[in-house]
């Protein structure tokens, strides 16, 4: 089981690599992946307070894999974003792998995601504001995208106490 020692923190070059989509072949490794994300979140969450959801490079799993845990458990395979509103919106965004670091970002304010679930069934989920910019998060874990890469501007870095 991993632990909050697994998490991959900034600088680590695997955050910066595009990870390789989940096959339907190596669902019977899913249920593993998820319950290690499961635990490093809930430790993230015991240590600094946050968490929403974690992106499996974030614990050197180089899959395309979301875990969300708001009101319930969510395993994204292979996650697309697509539909993005024009509008958008900022924000001081946090990361589990840099946790004493915000980051002001532009986000949009709706996006579309496409999926497959841990039981390889298609689903399509439109989500707006927070849960939004989380999906986006999320999802540029997956292709090797930080939040320190879109910050707006110079001055668009604080610590977070």
């Amino acid at each position: 089981m991993k632990t909050l020692d697994d998490l991959v923190l900034l600088g680590d070059p695997r955050l910066y690599e595009v990870c390789a989509p989940v096959l339907e072949s190596e669902l019977p490794l899913v249920a593993g992946w998820v319950a290690d994300l499961h635990n490093v979140m809930s430790e993230i969450r015991a240590k600094y307070q946050f968490g929403r959801g974690i992106a499996a490079p974030q614990i050197g799993v180089m899959k395309r894999l979301v875990y969300l845990n708001i009101d319930r458990p969510i395993v994204m395979l292979n996650p697309e974003l697509g539909d993005a509103s024009p509008d958008l919106f900022e924000l001081w965004d946090d990361c589990m792998s840099f946790p004493n670091l915000l980051v002001r970002v532009r986000r949009h304010q709706q996006v579309t995601v496409r999926y497959r679930d841990e039981h390889w069934q298609p689903q399509t989920w439109t989500v707006q504001d927070g849960l939004s910019e989380l999906l986006q998060h999320e999802c540029d874990h997956l292709d090797g995208v930080l939040c320190t890469m879109r910050a707006i501007d110079q001055q668009s870095f604080r610590w977070n106490k």
